[in-house]
């Protein structure tokens, strides 16, 4: 029987995906003066992942929330707190659809605009 699950491999995965890497992603585009479509999109794609990778770890950390010893774990990762948490990987994954439907629908407006360009 486990401790505590802040002391596992998935608690450190989630704080690295939660915080550390979207955090970096974030500031990487909001410098960027200049930045070409396909990075945005390979950016919104991987925030779209990281958010898919958030909802796994937290529901293996509730997993093994339950079987540890510690009541704090379970208040975070079992009771009502643990609504809380899942609102990271939201924001994440509407970031990035929001970033992925921008791209797209740029894409499609120049499009259109050659092809009414191309038209007599």
């Amino acid at each position: 029987m486990q401790t505590s699950t802040f002391v596992e491999t998935e608690f450190v995965l989630l704080l690295l995906f939660s915080f550390i890497l979207p955090g970096a992603i974030y500031c990487y585009l909001s410098r960027k003066e200049s930045i070409s479509r396909l990075t945005v999109l390979f950016f919104a794609m991987l925030l779209v992942i990281i958010a898919g990778l958030d909802v796994a770890l937290l529901s293996r950390l509730r997993e093994m929330a339950q079987v540890s010893v510690s009541t704090f774990d379970d208040r975070l990762f079992i009771g009502e707190l643990r609504i809380a948490l899942y609102l990271l990987p939201v924001v994440f994954a509407g970031t990035g659809v929001n970033l992925i439907s921008h791209v797209l629908i740029h894409h499609l407006t120049q499009a259109e605009h050659k092809f009414d360009r191309r038209r007599p």
